[in-house]
């Protein structure tokens, strides 16, 4: 997590060097980056502009991504990223505790793990997919025993859900579009709350920072409050009976 302007300069210029490092003739990756390193590495884009880069975390729709620098065509060599996806799961289901994105988080940290070096975390019916850089599957199979009070397992696994980041289509009633607004109605929460998250710069749009609460979402904009969670804004077809706009959500659940 960068935390503060000294953070963001270091990222910004660990990001150019990367980039750079890519014109030498092989693919150049950053850690896991989350939110705000994202938001970071989108204000270097112009300085980096001509190099090409993709940014993947595991499977379609992560948060957490990784960026790799360079390009397959001009390179002449394939370099898949170095994320593996881990299962992890109670060894006695029956007796499981219902635990959560937290619990898995937390059991992780506890092992000395950077949070750069672990993607998502998505809870399942049976556990949850942990997404890890490569290097580090081996410990967390080896040291990862429990969670909580559950025995759990864990096991490299290529087997991902079809439906890994559920959502669910909402709607909400509002005067106008105006992101405040429109996060206050998704996540129930106040107007005065909704501009707070903005005055903490924790409201991310496309993995940009959104520092202006008056911004107007656009179609299949992936909006991401921390502390919240995220949703897909899918714009307005009809009015209510009293004008308001009735706007359709995919929320992550």
């Amino acid at each position: 997590m960068i935390g503060g302007e000294a953070d963001t300069a270091l990222i910004k210029k660990r990001f150019i060097e990367l980039a750079r490092g890519s014109e030498r003739g092989y693919f150049t990756f950053t850690d896991f980056l989350g939110l705000a390193e994202q938001s970071a590495f989108s204000e270097i884009i112009p300085e980096i502009r001509g190099i090409r880069y993709t940014a993947f975390g595991g499977v379609e729709g992560a948060e957490r991504v990784m960026i790799r620098f360079g390009d397959e065509e001009e390179m002449g060599y394939s370099d898949p990223f170095p994320i593996v996806a881990l299962h992890v799961k109670p060894r006695a289901p029956k007796f499981a505790e219902k635990l959560s994105h937290r619990d898995y988080l937390g059991a992780l940290m506890s092992l000395g793990i950077e949070r750069t070096e672990i993607g998502d975390i998505a809870v399942t019916d049976d556990g949850a997919i942990v997404f890890a850089k490569v290097d580090m599957a081996d410990y967390i199979i080896r040291s990862l025993e429990r969670i909580r009070h559950t025995d759990v397992s864990v096991l490299m696994t290529e087997a991902l859900p079809d439906t890994l980041y559920k959502t669910e289509r909402i709607k909400i009633q509002a005067v106008g579009e105006r992101i405040d607004a429109v996060i206050a109605k998704v996540f129930r929460i106040s107007r005065e709350e909704s501009l707070a998250l903005f005055r903490k710069q924790l409201v991310f749009i496309n993995g940009r920072a959104c520092l202006n609460n008056s911004a107007i979402p656009k179609r299949n904009d992936k909006i991401s409050v921390r502390g919240h969670g995220r949703f897909i804004y899918l714009g307005y077809e009809t009015l209510s009976k009293k004008g308001k706009l009735n706007i359709e959500i995919d929320v992550y659940v």
